[in-house]
């Protein structure tokens, strides 16, 4: 049975170069009508994790939650997803020094996005914020990473930095935990402290 994995490899092998007509096939089979553009796998974890959180099926509602694998990929994206290609519309979610680039690279593709929601430094850094560096250390040691993160904290170069910081600096030091974490932030979010951008995003869905 067709499901959005699929449709999210078929449109990833398209951009790499590969055909497209399995991904336009899978988009109409699956009624799809929108694709959420993200900058990589962690923030897909989170957006599907604020979806359950809301009680929202999205690939039910027609919404394909797309991670590029880096910034770079927009562009590609935009043309593959936009008018020219399967004519979906498109909303994403980007880092504020990625900003003016995806902005350029959707309009050349002309595909404006129906909606740009951006992260100050990155989502892991919005959610970081919005729960407090004290719920965030004890996420972590909740997850059994005690040891790890006071030996990540007693390394020169964290010394000086925020505590925020060095949370977020920590969330990307090992493969897979920012996914891992992306899911367990925003499970311990009170729905009112949902920062603005992801807020923003759902409320555009």
């Amino acid at each position: 049975m067709a499901n959005m994995g699929m449709l999210r490899d078929a449109v990833t092998a398209w951009a790499a170069g590969g055909p497209g007509g399995p991904a336009q096939d899978l988009a109409d089979r699956l009624a799809v009508h929108t694709a959420v553009l993200l900058e990589g796998p962690s923030d897909a974890a989170a957006v599907e994790a604020m979806a359950a959180r809301r009680g929202r099926d999205l690939a039910a509602d027609g919404v394909c939650v797309l991670p590029m694998g880096g910034a770079m990929s927009v562009g590609r994206f935009a043309e593959l997803l936009g008018p020219d290609g399967l004519d979906l519309r498109l909303v994403g979610l980007c880092d504020e020094r990625e900003q003016d680039f995806y902005v350029r690279a959707l309009r050349r593709a002309d595909a404006e996005p129906d909606g740009l929601f951006v992260c100050a430094a990155d989502l892991e850094d919005e959610l970081i914020r919005a729960l407090g560096v004290s719920v965030v250390t004890e996420l972590v040691v909740g997850e059994g990473e005690s040891r790890r993160l006071q030996t990540f904290l007693r390394q020169p170069a964290q010394q000086g930095r925020a505590a925020q910081q060095q949370l977020r600096r920590f969330l990307g030091t090992k493969s897979g935990r920012k996914i891992h974490y992306g899911r367990i932030l925003v499970e311990a979010l009170e729905p009112a402290r949902t920062p603005a951008p992801l807020a923003g995003l759902f409320a555009a869905l």
